[in-house]
């Protein structure tokens, strides 16, 4: 990524103006940075939890499973890609499912930053606050996604479909059988692909920081 936004800040500057006559506290600018990506966690949550907010959105798409690919490419040889392509609908309508409840663990991760944070975040890569709350939320998003995606799965008969599709090529004279947990690589995928939009976020964030927020983080970014 190009530097952009954030990393273009003059902290010297920055620094000399926290603390002086009414000018920028610490706090100021962690509680800036906090409403900042604030705002990207919760518009890139919404993008991926919208219908479609997966299927269509190439950069995220949950595909058949890559390593049973040979699966996939048996069965649309013996005629079975209306089948095929109802199961890929189904794990991305799944994963749409699960996103709903990332925003409210991506929010308590930025409450709970410290300063310390905040500035590493602020001096830090592009993706600094990506890395960041891939650090403090995987954990948390693997447990909370994975019943959401168990309940989806079955809600939207992916689980019925993936099942079909197994035993259907397991049939096939000759073939090595397979059966990978699909929760599993659901889960990991949506979670994979929500992190690949809150980095966009990120990005656009690190931008053009002026034009996404408040009076208070104008005022943060003014300082440079």
């Amino acid at each position: 990524m190009g530097q952009s936004g954030f990393s273009q800040i003059d902290f010297k500057k920055l620094k000399k103006a926290i603390g002086g006559k009414g000018e920028l506290s610490t706090e100021e600018v962690a509680m800036g940075l906090k409403e900042a990506l604030t705002k990207g966690v919760s518009t890139g949550s919404d993008k991926v939890s919208q219908p479609d907010g997966y299927f269509k959105n190439p950069a995220i798409k949950i595909p058949f499973p890559p390593e049973i690919k040979q699966v996939e490419t048996r069965l649309r040889q013996i005629g079975l890609d209306e089948q095929v392509d109802e199961f890929v609908l189904s794990l991305n309508r799944a994963a749409e499912d699960a996103g709903k409840e990332a925003k409210a663990i991506f929010i308590a991760a930025i409450k709970q930053m410290t300063i310390d944070d905040a500035w590493a975040i602020l001096k830090g890569e592009d993706d600094a606050a990506t890395q960041y709350l891939k650090r403090t939320t995987s954990l948390q998003l693997k447990e909370k996604f994975k019943p959401v995606i168990q309940n989806s799965l079955n809600k939207v008969n992916a689980t019925k479909y993936y099942s079909n599709l197994i035993n259907s090529y397991n049939k096939i004279p000759l073939v090595s059988k397979v059966n990978p947990n699909l929760d599993d690589y659901a889960t990991d995928k949506a979670i994979e692909g929500l992190f690949v939009m809150i980095a966009k976020e990120e990005k656009d964030i690190r931008k053009d920081p002026l034009a996404r927020t408040s009076d208070l983080l104008k005022k943060v970014f003014g300082a440079q």
